[in-house]
């Protein structure tokens, strides 16, 4: 049985449109409090587990600076129980992380090796998160992705629709640059890389889709494609402050994922062309 952690949450839900249900056991936090070791290890004892994706996390980037504590322990000491689980039972861990390790002083495709320098508390608890992992678990994948939206939940794609019916024109940010990812992209590549983790190897891999946009280049195509009629219109950083401060390049470089897994990435137009006509 997979045990995916965070099944509410956007990642939570792809998985679950694409993972048969009689393989899977699905919790969020009313579940399993991933935040209590001994709850882990209780519910750890109570099924037999052939692997752990960890799909929850403390996401909210500009809440996280005003809730330290609470975005550490979700981030943090939750990924480390999972993965001291994961040892105990000599299964593999696939851990998501975020482009938000790297401080965005980058003009290159970020790789697995660049030096890490979190901005904030949303990036430094998730840096965190992954030493934890690679420190406890036995067998562990990390993904650091970026940009993620999907047909559920909150994101930027579905706030720019909802706005863009509200509005006859939008100011979005032009000079924060990376790449979106659609979640069921990212979930399929999950499926397919779990039964290629080799035992013992503890490996940080970049996923997103293919591509490089800014937030206006994201919310212009997703409002051109949509035929709304608003507006979309370019602004700086400092014109929109936010408590936390945004990397201003995270691209990541995916060769490494491609290479061993044999992934192929869809351009993050393709995913937006999609979640579209999901939605729809």
């Amino acid at each position: 049985m997979f045990l995916i952690t965070g099944a509410n949450g956007q990642l939570g839900r792809c998985l679950q449109d694409i993972l048969p249900a009689e393989k899977c056991i699905c919790t969020d936090v009313a579940e399993l409090d991933i935040t209590s070791e001994s709850a882990v290890f209780a519910f750890g004892e109570k099924h037999t587990l052939t692997a752990i994706i960890n799909c929850a996390a403390y996401t909210n980037v500009d809440k996280a600076e005003s809730e330290p504590e609470l975005a550490r322990k979700i981030n943090v000491t939750g990924p480390a129980n999972l993965a001291k689980l994961a040892a105990k039972k000599h299964i593999p861990l696939i851990h998501i992380s975020t482009d938000y390790v790297f401080d965005g002083t980058s003009n290159t495709p970020l790789d697995e090796n660049a030096p890490t320098h979190p901005l904030g508390v949303y990036g430094q608890t998730k840096y965190e998160g992954e030493q934890a992992v690679l420190q406890y678990a036995q067998t562990a994948v990390i993904l650091r992705t970026a940009w993620l939206y999907s047909p559920y939940g909150k994101n930027f794609v579905k706030t720019m629709l909802k706005l863009g019916a509200e509005k006859e024109k939008l100011g979005v940010v032009c000079d924060q640059v990376g790449t979106p990812t659609y979640a069921p992209h990212l979930a399929q590549t999950i499926v397919q890389i779990l039964p290629q983790i080799k035992t013992g190897a503890r490996v940080i891999y970049n996923f997103t889709d293919e591509g490089v946009c800014s937030w206006y280049d994201l919310a212009w195509y997703t409002l051109n494609r949509a035929g709304s009629k608003c507006r979309v219109e370019p602004i700086l950083s400092r014109e929109y402050p936010t408590p936390a401060k945004r990397p201003a390049f995270s691209v990541l470089n995916k060769s490494k994922i491609k290479q061993t897994f044999n992934v192929s990435l869809s351009h993050w137009t393709k995913g937006v062309d999609e979640c579209l006509t999901k939605l729809s």
